[in-house]
């Protein structure tokens, strides 16, 4: 079989769900790949800024990478702007979406939210703007890890001078996570929190 003969899902046979479900599992096991190539695309994106909206993604995850921070962190703050081309008004949400079967709910929380709290550095700036968004969040477990994301990785990371990990450094542990069994509880650990420093780590690290 090299397609289905149906027009309609419901005139569709076991047999012809089967052959779809085969390629489906298939085309899963590339989503790292295509991941990794829509970061490269970032580059094509509205700029401005003196790097690239690339260059922000791989500075960010590798000011996680050197704060000790463990494969979920680092893979997050890699990916944490990825809709920025095809969902600019919610690219938060659009990163959170991939990102949620294959890491902790901790990360997936911070990333879909950190457009609110990122606002805290130029809300007061812009008319219609609330520089206090993130403000609707107080008292959510996470609070803290997301105003610490923002500070030390978000906010931070569009500096030319930095010396940024290139992508190919971050692209093994992409296909680590993509690789993880989606929405598996040993992975999203429900509730629990990791730091994003890890001071040990990091001087391994900086070895």
């Amino acid at each position: 079989m090299e397609k289905v003969s149906f027009t309609q899902m419901k005139d569709g046979t076991k047999e012809e769900y089967e052959f779809l479900t085969a390629h489906e599992i298939d085309h899963t096991k590339h989503t790292a790949d295509r991941l990794l190539r829509a970061l490269v695309d970032l580059d094509e994106g509205l700029s401005g800024y003196q790097i690239t909206r690339l260059g922000h993604s791989v500075q960010s995850a590798t000011r996680a990478y050197r704060d000790g921070a463990d494969i979920d962190w680092i893979v997050s703050a890699l990916l944490h702007d990825i809709g920025d081309i095809y969902a600019p008004y919610n690219h938060d949400e659009y990163a959170a979406t991939i990102l949620k079967p294959f890491v902790r709910e901790q990360c997936t929380w911070v990333v879909h939210t950190h457009g609110d709290f990122q606002m805290l550095y130029y809300g007061q700036h812009l008319e219609g703007f609330d520089q206090n968004k993130r403000d609707r969040h107080k008292g959510h477990p996470y609070f803290d890890d997301n105003a610490e994301f923002c500070e030390r990785w978000d906010q931070s990371s569009f500096d030319p001078e930095y010396d940024t990990l290139p992508i190919e450094f971050f692209a093994p542990m992409v296909r680590e996570v993509f690789d993880r069994p989606p929405y598996s509880p040993d992975v999203i650990r429900a509730g629990a929190r990791e730091p994003l420093q890890n001071a040990e780590i990091a001087a391994e690290r900086a070895a």
